[in-house]
């Protein structure tokens, strides 16, 4: 089954983390891509400063374009990977392996795709 892992982190909580570790985290986060390669389909590219964000949402008048997420949550999304795995217990089991988990604010949400199947009886 193919789940989206979507890598989130608090952008405050990561301006704290030193030069140093940041980098040693980007290595980490490498070796565990090489690590997992056998599930990993798609993704893990780093995704841009949410700075860069442009967002498109329905106003009054039908879609309105405005600049950044505008998201109510703190987090960010900072990348993502879609991965194929037996079930939900392997995907959680997969993510908590992430090397990020290990700084507070972070945190990898889980959803399950739909496959084509269930959106068109195919």
């Amino acid at each position: 089954m193919k789940y989206v892992l979507m890598f989130t982190s608090d952008p405050a909580l990561d301006a704290t983390v030193p030069e140093e570790q940041s980098e040693a985290d980007v290595q980490q986060i490498y070796e565990w891509f090489e690590a997992n390669a056998a599930h990993v389909l798609e993704g893990g590219a780093a995704l841009h400063d949410v700075s860069t964000a442009t967002t498109v949402r329905f106003g009054d008048q039908g879609p309105v374009v405005v600049d950044g997420p505008f998201t109510e949550a703190k987090e960010v999304i900072g990348g993502f990977s879609i991965i194929d795995v037996p079930d939900a217990d392997a995907a959680i089991a997969l993510a908590r392996t992430w090397p990020s988990l290990v700084h507070p604010g972070n945190a990898v949400e889980i959803r399950p795709m739909f496959d084509d199947e269930e959106v068109f009886g195919k």
